[in-house]
């Protein structure tokens, strides 16, 4: 409780001061005058001067505020190693019972990380965020239990909140093997070597650790690194999109946990350029559509040959007037062929312009990994057909002599649509020719020209006339074949009939020689997308099943598939906690990497004293090992004094208080006020009289 006078004027300040001047020239007259009863006079001007100024006895009522001690308790992944999580409950349950038991003082409590999805442990933030609302000089300190690492360290203590005690859990000294991704790029050339720089830490031995490298789950080779010191691994990217590296150390003499001792990369595969042979072997309706559609990308680099005289051809025009160039079959399918990630035999047929040598070489181009895509046209009926060469042995289907001039509307097949190249093409399921509806009858334009085979090998996704194959598709040694069995699919283009989706499914169709991973048909895809995981399968057959999925802890568990009854069968995961997540389903792996596979919470699992004490010093506090010691007493202490000691840990007594309410009482009367100030005209006016 306090008192102060404070004057509270009934009329404006300046009345006031007016007032003053006026009374203070009334008495100088006076005095200087030596007039009878000038003391009388001043005494009832300076009665009329407390009355207007109204002098108040102002009485505050306040009511004592209990300060707030803050306990926060570490409750991320690394307090669960080792029993520190008993040792954390213990020590929480005894400096909660301790605190309650100190009057004039509120408790608040904070878990911090206690989630599975804590990848650093935001210690500071948590105690920032639990006295937000609290001014400073109600707080009385804060108690911290945890193993040291706070992630959020700031530079300097932050401000109110003083004094901050550290109770350590774990013990000093501690000792893991861990590993940390240095650098990793975030794309790479698909073809070229990337190179990652790993390190690894170990407090118990410095002889080199073997580091085995797994990408997409498999493994894929392995090296040594030097303990404590930057190594690069390299390896090739092999595909195009997102590949996940994952390294790992084995465990080494001394370990806390074998979380850290993996570490995951992501990068994306790009291509650089694309080199795209197109031989055409006569000029032809579609073979614009083939430009059109290759030149559109201007990372495909397009070398395009048209047969337009044959070596064997015989006339009277002189050499050197021709002016066509000699096809370079020698440097295109001998020394160069391997520099082309796909080769497109556009209406081609045997012309004697490449040996069967040279075709030979295309077999082994694909076998080894390249692509061929043969447009047919109707010299594949023929004796000409390219099915008569080398070829034959890769081309997945082999002609009957039959050409079918008649017209036809492609169709998807039971294949076709659940296979990636052709599933969803637009308009696939719009009308049939007939009016009706149904899922195999496409609202697309006639074609009139069908060339005729047996399908030997590979999957047929879309037939033609009386439902013999249209296209046809084949892997062969590690690469890819497809056959397009009609050269009139420019009719599309042009709309005639209503058109179709050309371009769409002859860029699919490229894609997919070119494995583009998006396009797969047999493949179990997961990616992680907004704090959720999606996966999917894919597959010609039908899919049943649930896919295993092995989380960052190591627990496996089932997860149904959602089959959509068109190749495509989908499911999706909460990713609670971050790290590298493990499916599996017929054979099939993939690998999605939720926030940092290995983050800051379990990169350095060792308790240490290093991070928090010259914090908790520059407060007035303390840090202490919890392990195998009684814990401290704590107390109260008044502002100024030492907050640490031996055996004790203080909180500082603020003392707040919080004003209830004012009682306002007078200095004086009004009715005394009234009669001092008649009293003095009264007794002035009788001496003046005299």
């Amino acid at each position: 409780m306090a008192a102060d006078i404070v004057f509270d004027p009934l009329v404006a300040p300046w009345a006031l001061a007016l007032f003053g001047a006026l009374a203070a020239a009334v008495l100088a007259a006076a005095l200087a005058g030596r007039a009878r009863g000038a003391g009388w006079r001043a005494l009832a001007l300076a009665a009329m001067a407390a009355a207007l100024a109204n002098p108040t006895l102002m009485d505050e009522k306040r009511r004592p505020l209990d300060d707030i001690a803050v306990l926060a308790i570490d409750r991320s992944p690394s307090q669960r190693l080792d029993g520190r999580e008993t040792a954390t409950d213990e020590a929480a349950h005894a400096v909660a019972d301790a605190l309650a038991s100190l009057p004039g003082l509120e408790i608040r409590t904070v878990v911090v990380d206690g989630g599975s999805g804590a990848q650093s442990t935001r210690l500071f933030e948590a105690l920032v965020r639990a006295v937000s609302d609290a001014p400073p000089e109600r707080i009385a300190g804060a108690i911290a239990i945890t193993d040291g690492q706070a992630h959020d360290a700031p530079a300097d203590a932050p401000a109110g909140i003083r004094p901050l005690h550290v109770l350590l859990t774990g013990r000093p000294g501690e000792r893991d093997r861990r590993i940390v991704i240095e650098r990793a790029p975030g794309y790479g050339v698909v073809g070229d070597d990337i190179g990652v720089a790993v390190r690894v830490e170990d407090d118990a031995s410095d002889a080199p650790a073997r580091v085995d490298i797994r990408v997409d789950g498999a493994p894929a080779g392995s090296g040594f690194a030097e303990i404590g010191r930057s190594t690069v691994l390299t390896l090739p990217v092999e595909r195009a999109g997102p590949t996940a590296i994952e390294f790992r150390v084995a465990p080494g003499d001394a370990e806390l946990t074998l979380d850290n001792n993996r570490a995951v990369a992501v990068v994306n595969g790009v291509r650089d350029r694309l080199r795209v042979m197109l031989v055409s072997g006569e000029p032809n309706q579609g073979l614009r559509a083939w430009r059109n559609l290759l030149k559109a990308d201007p990372s495909v680099d397009l070398v395009h040959f048209t047969i337009l005289r044959p070596p064997n051809k015989q006339d009277s025009t002189p050499v050197r007037e021709l002016s066509l160039i000699p096809f370079p079959a020698n440097e295109l399918f001998d020394a160069g062929l391997e520099q082309f990630d796909l080769i497109v035999f556009d209406s081609y047929h045997r012309r004697g312009i490449l040996p069967m040598m040279y075709l030979g070489n295309v077999v082994d181009y694909v076998v080894g990994g390249g692509a061929v895509l043969d447009a047919a046209g109707p010299a594949f009926a023929s004796p000409l057909s390219l099915s008569g060469t080398p070829l034959g042995a890769i081309l997945p289907g082999r002609p009957t002599g039959r050409v079918f001039r008649e017209e036809f509307r492609p169709r998807l097949t039971a294949d076709g649509r659940r296979h990636p190249v052709t599933r969803r093409l637009p308009g696939s399921g719009s009308r049939a020719a007939d009016g009706g509806e149904g899922e195999d009858a496409p609202g697309w334009g006639p074609w009139f020209r069908h060339i005729d085979v047996e399908p030997g090998s590979g999957a047929v996704l879309m037939a033609g006339h009386a439902d013999r194959p249209l296209l046809v598709l084949d892997r062969i040694g590690e690469g890819r074949v497809a056959q397009l069995l009609s050269d009139q699919s420019w009719l599309w283009a042009r709309g005639y009939g209503g058109g179709g989706p050309q371009s769409d499914l002859l860029r699919r169709l490229v894609h997919w020689l070119m494995k583009e991973p998006d396009l797969e048909e047999e493949t179990l895809v997961a990616e992680a997308v907004d704090g959720r995981i999606e996966i999917a399968r894919r597959s010609l057959e039908p899919i049943s099943g649930p896919v295993a999925v092995v989380g960052p802890d190591g627990e496996r568990r089932a997860l149904a598939l959602d089959d959509g009854g068109d190749g495509r069968a989908s499911a999706e995961l909460a990713a609670d906690a971050p790290g590298l997540y493990r499916f599996e389903h017929d054979g099939h792996t993939a690998i999605a990497v939720v926030g940092a596979a290995q983050g800051a919470e379990l990169g350095d699992v060792r308790a240490t004293e290093r991070v928090l004490g010259p914090l908790a010093e520059a407060t007035g506090g303390s840090v202490r090992w919890i392990a195998g010691e009684r814990l401290p007493d704590i107390r109260r202490v008044r502002a100024g004094r030492d907050l640490v000691g031996r055996g004790w840990i203080g909180l500082a007594d603020r003392r707040g208080s919080v004003v209830t309410g004012l009682e306002q009482t007078p200095l004086m009367p009004g009715w005394l006020l009234v009669l001092l100030a008649l009293g003095g005209l009264l007794l002035a006016w009788r001496a003046e009289g005299r």
